[in-house]
């Protein structure tokens, strides 16, 4: 056991060390399988310096297989050798992933008979980078293996323009600005995430677009790109996407609004293309369900 985890609850090492959530190491340690030197623990008890930690590891989930299912509304607005850019619809996954049963782009893509690059993952082949389920809007999937490295490389070192829209409850102070908070797992809830002092480092910045008698159209670049981030950072910031219900947004406005997912929608994405170098932009407009909205908000304010 490593001396800098001295002091801390079993739960909490276990996950900082083998990257668990604190829920799943709870349950391992319930489950009587978490010895310190020898001895069964519990999941609140405090680790030692040096002590000798076992844990015994869950079996490998089942491989998640990839099904070839035409995805209705995924748009496709560019397709070469290299790349294919699709406007992801609402209500879709980015690949398939344990528990998920719904429709993913690889499928659709897999579906429309478009060969994508074998890097990666086997459930994952060509994607680079993803959007929430709830998140509609432009995705970029490499279809060489070239791209896959071109592309990774890019997200990695935070070259590429990724541009959303948001519609947030209230008015940010200031209009324009930077949110630099780590985020990590929410400490509590497996499915959401949070800021937290041991998170990853995540910087959003935004700037108004317009602003309604009880929301904000705004305009958001993201530097990093965490799970949730824009969603997180928001709601962190007291301006929770509409909509969001599981990041605290109002659900009577959600409810007047007829939305059933966060008002967030990826209007742009630019980056060097794999084969020249070239900078390439692409725009989406919003969906119709954020279209609706939207104008229901500017008629409240202007009437």
């Amino acid at each position: 056991m490593p001396d800098g985890l001295e002091g801390e609850r079993v739960d909490a090492a276990i996950s900082r060390m083998f990257g668990f959530s604190r829920t799943k190491a709870a349950e391992l340690a319930a489950a009587g399988k978490v010895q310190v030197d020898g001895s069964v623990v519990g999941k609140s008890e405090r680790v030692r310096g040096g002590a000798w930690l076992e844990v015994e590891m869950p079996g490998a989930p089942a491989p998640v297989q990839i099904v070839a299912e035409p995805v209705e509304g995924m748009e496709i607005v560019h397709d070469d050798e290299d790349v294919v850019v699709i406007v992801k619809p609402v209500g879709v996954a980015a690949h398939p992933s344990p528990g998920w049963t719904g429709p993913t782009v690889i499928g659709g893509l897999a579906a429309a008979g478009y060969r994508i690059s074998t890097s990666g993952a086997a459930e994952r082949q060509g994607i680079v980078h993803r959007l929430d389920v709830g998140t509609s809007g432009l995705m970029v999937v490499a279809k060489s293996e070239r791209a896959y490295t071109s592309l990774k490389r890019q997200f990695k070192e935070r070259t590429v323009d990724k541009r959303y829209h948001t519609l947030v409850q209230g008015h940010p102070d200031p209009t324009s600005g930077t949110i630099d908070a780590p985020i990590g797992r929410h400490p509590q809830h497996d499915y959401k995430w949070a800021v937290t002092a041991d998170g990853k480092p995540s910087v959003t910045h935004y700037d108004l677009i317009e602003a309604f008698r009880a929301a904000s159209l705004l305009d958001v670049k993201l530097e990093t790109g965490r799970t949730h981030q824009i969603r997180v950072h928001m709601a962190a910031h007291r301006h929770p996407c509409v909509g969001d219900l599981t990041y605290g947004a109002d659900p009577t406005l959600a409810k007047r609004l007829r939305l059933t997912r966060q008002w967030l929608h990826a209007v742009r994405l630019g980056f060097e293309h794999p084969a020249d170098g070239e900078w390439v932009e692409f725009a989406s407009d919003y969906p119709a369900d954020l279209h609706k909205a939207l104008d229901q908000v500017r008629e409240e304010t202007y009437g």
